[in-house]
């Protein structure tokens, strides 16, 4: 293997408490990592350097991509936005089911798969592209936390809308370096039993608790989400105190997301969560007094959906990671009896400009992707090797209804853009990309909820209830 070059630049870190005998202490996280000269922190990407704390990862991130604010199990605040996802490398967690760990896991990264950017490059990248919201998410942004502290702030100078998907293994001390530029905290509960963290996570459970309280108390829009593992977190007891956690620590109008596990890393010899166990587990939560609960990772179900709860109208229909408002005025209130919605909506949030056909005059190659399986979704990257402005295009195809028209990506030159394509409805058949000569163009198989790593459609397995994704091989020692 040849030899990594990404953590290779040092940028001075937040958090630093300096000891004795050139020791720093790292308070990112609960775990106050005590670091030696030229050792790391638990998260293999905080480190001490000459006796002083560094991050290793700032600016290192996997590929920028576009996707929907559905991916980060945020409901309740513009449905459908479109969101620039960013991830980067380490975690201060090592769940054994991570769907990220080619990334969270620091020592499986390979330079190929990291990309260099500035905070002024990623404000740049969605204003270009008008998209509202920022999302810092897949391995966990906690670990990258001057980075994102820096760009977040120039973000909302912009005017744009801070998004943190994080296991929220945080202390209070980054929380409130976070607060002032964060504006929705979407926290995953891995679960409500300590033992069940210590021993799967790898972290401890009181301090998520606490740091979500934190948040919510500060008056941020939280949702919280759990994912159910099959025949280890799929059960009535999980439901019952992830209801009683929010309904007594948070409040009943906190959307709660019950997600469908997929097998992955460590944890590959299961299947996916059984769909009626996440019913049960919803009911439960509604019949405990919660006010929104959600699945997540399903289609075909209506236990996605929004409704009124003052007069039942449908007012968000959801499937997949697509949303359409139904039955909510542009004042955010019912079309029914005037209620008020308790969802937020995002003033000039906009779609993509769609045409019927992409200009005669333009030669595009176009290639096409079938839904198959459970893969309703994929990552789709486009470059740009010109030195002029290009546009490529995108659109669903095999339902009337899905199929809208070509949307339109005007990329700038010399650009690499990722965005996400997933299925929009129940006969969509699937999506065609269509690029000009000077661009060159790749489809990455991405399952449920994106994460990473990805791997290119040709390579994934077409079995239907698989990922189809690298598979974890443990190192054994020699």
């Amino acid at each position: 293997m040849s030899q990594k070059t990404w953590d290779q630049e040092p940028h001075p870190a937040r958090l630093e408490e300096r000891l004795d005998d050139g020791v720093v202490r790292c308070h990112l996280s609960p775990r106050n990592c005590r670091i030696r000269p030229g050792q790391h922190g638990f998260c293999m990407v905080r480190a001490n350097r000459d006796g002083r704390l560094v991050t290793l990862n700032y600016g290192r991130s996997v590929h920028a991509t576009e996707e929907t604010i559905e991916t980060e199990a945020v409901f309740h605040y513009a449905p459908g936005a479109r969101i620039l996802s960013m991830g980067n490398v380490g975690c201060m967690l090592n769940c054994d089911y991570c769907h990220n760990w080619k990334t969270s896991q620091a020592r499986y990264v390979e330079d190929k798969d990291i990309y260099h950017y500035t905070p002024e490059q990623v404000v740049d990248i969605a204003l270009r592209h008008d998209i509202k919201v920022i999302s810092w998410t897949y391995n966990d942004p906690v670990v990258w936390h001057e980075f994102v502290v820096e760009t977040a702030a120039l973000a909302k100078a912009a005017g744009l809308v801070n998004l943190f998907k994080s296991a929220f293994f945080i202390s209070g001390e980054a929380i409130e370096e976070l607060l002032p530029v964060i504006d929705i905290f979407s926290v995953s509960i891995k679960s409500l039993d300590p033992k069940y963290y210590r021993k799967i996570t790898k972290g401890w459970l009181e301090p998520v608790l606490e740091g979500t309280e934190q948040v919510f108390r500060a008056g941020k829009h939280v949702e919280v989400s759990t994912l159910m593992v099959t025949d280890l977190s799929d059960d009535e007891k999980t439901a019952r105190e992830m209801a009683t956690f929010v309904g007594e620590r948070l409040s009943p109008e906190v959307p709660t997301h019950f997600v469908r596990f997929h097998p992955d890393y460590k944890m590959t010899d299961t299947i996916r969560t059984p769909v009626d166990r996440l019913e049960r587990a919803r009911k439960i939560a509604l019949d405990m007094g919660l006010h929104h609960v959600y699945l997540g990772n399903v289609y075909d179900t209506e236990s996605t959906n929004t409704w009124c709860r003052q007069c039942g109208q449908l007012q968000v229909t959801r499937y997949g990671l697509n949303a359409d408002m139904a039955g909510l005025d542009a004042d955010g209130s019912c079309v029914s009896c005037g209620t008020r919605a308790p969802i937020v909506q995002l003033p000039g949030a906009r779609r993509r400009a769609r045409v019927p056909e992409p200009p005669a005059a333009e030669r595009v190659e176009v290639a096409h992707f079938d839904w198959h399986g459970d893969v309703r979704a994929l990552h789709v990257q486009v470059r740009n090797t010109a030195d002029a402005p290009v546009r490529a295009y995108h659109r669903r195809y095999g339902d009337p209804a899905a199929d809208q028209g070509w949307e339109v990506i005007d990329l700038a030159p010399q650009e690499s853009f990722r965005y996400i394509a997933a299925k929009s409805t129940a006969d969509e058949t699937g999506v065609q990309v269509a690029v000009p000569p000077q661009c060159t163009s790749s489809l990455h198989q991405v399952f449920d909820r994106a994460h990473f790593p990805t791997v290119e459609a040709g390579a994934g397995t077409l079995n239907d209830d698989i990922s189809p994704l690298p598979l974890f091989q443990p190192r054994t020692r020699r």
